[in-house]
């Protein structure tokens, strides 16, 4: 369920903005988002583990505030983001 320490620093590298970043708001919204995907695969099996639904329900809500607060700051920003990871809004 949790990403694999590759795999999450090929998304820091991806998103980054600048060298050793991997705190900006890009970054966390791109391991977020390959944690819900994640996630949204094991509930394909595992239909009524609930309690890894909440979780997935609060991964959500910090995405769409950390997205919130990039679209405050700079919308074509946040437009290039959407798109680069493929979010629907």
């Amino acid at each position: 369920m949790s990403i694999t320490t590759e795999r999450k620093s090929e998304v820091i590298k991806t998103y980054a903005t600048k060298a050793n970043d991997t705190g900006s708001s890009e970054v966390q919204v791109a391991i977020l988002t390959e944690r819900i995907t994640n996630l949204t695969e094991h509930f394909k099996a595992h239909v009524k583990d609930n309690h890894s639904r909440r979780g997935l329900l609060k991964m959500v809500a910090t995405r769409r505030s950390l997205l919130d607060y990039i679209k405050r700051g700079d919308e074509g920003r946040y437009k290039a983001l959407i798109e680069k990871l493929g979010i629907r809004r």
